[in-house]
């Protein structure tokens, strides 16, 4: 798992980052909000966390902005900002979950922990249906016993859906979550990631909604 910190304490995003580092997370740590989305930009999360009262951009503003982008990466603010007003701010501005300061590391484990759960992050093997298994750590797709091994790309688009299965997701979501701005993919190739896909699992499971984008549908 991937997590981006930001925070400007410099004490307390070297305990935090330790902290995640020990329970085998992958993490960056950054002190501005200008430095958050320059990366945010170039590299892709599991999760952010982040401090409002941070330099540049403060945390709200530039959650609010990457949602904007259709940038769906969890979000837990860490802050001082207590009030339910400021509580009542982050959730408006995108955050899936709120930690107010000081707080215990185990809090902060069990809050991640339930983001995981939630968003389906950190699962090698997801059961797509009865009879079709998907595991992301060996690239396959495994549909009654029969084993079919599929691209990083198409694993990734695949796990994207199934993360968000039964709600609508334009094709500038996809990109924006999947791939960084560098090596942003024609609309064509991402077309031909769902072709194949859907020649995997089957035809009716992701619905293409005109003007909209796709839909995987649970059965």
């Amino acid at each position: 798992m991937k997590i981006l910190l930001l925070e400007d304490d410099l004490i307390l995003n070297e305990i935090i980052e330790e902290h995640l580092l020990e329970n085998n997370y992958e993490v960056i740590s950054v002190f501005d909000g200008i430095e958050a989305q320059d990366i945010i930009y170039t590299q892709k999360f599991d999760l952010f966390l982040f401090d409002v009262n941070v330099p540049n951009i403060d945390g709200f503003e530039l959650l609010k902005e990457l949602r904007n982008q259709n940038i769906k990466t969890p979000t837990i603010f860490i802050t001082s900002l207590n009030m339910a007003d400021d509580m009542q701010k982050g959730f408006d501005s995108g955050c899936d979950d709120y930690i107010k300061k000081p707080f215990e590391l185990k809090e902060l484990d069990i809050r991640i922990n339930n983001i995981k759960r939630i968003f389906s992050i950190d699962e090698k093997i997801v059961k797509i249906d009865d009879n079709i298994v998907f595991d992301k750590e060996k690239l396959e797709i495994n549909i009654d016993n029969k084993t079919i091994s599929i691209s990083k790309k198409e694993s990734e688009v695949l796990g994207y859906f199934i993360k968000n299965m039964n709600r609508n997701i334009s094709m500038e979501e996809l990109i924006n979550n999947i791939w960084s701005y560098e090596d942003t993919p024609s609309d064509s190739t991402v077309r031909t990631y769902i072709k194949n896909i859907r020649k995997y699992i089957g035809e009716g499971r992701i619905t293409n909604l005109r003007g909209v984008g796709y839909r995987f549908n649970k059965k």
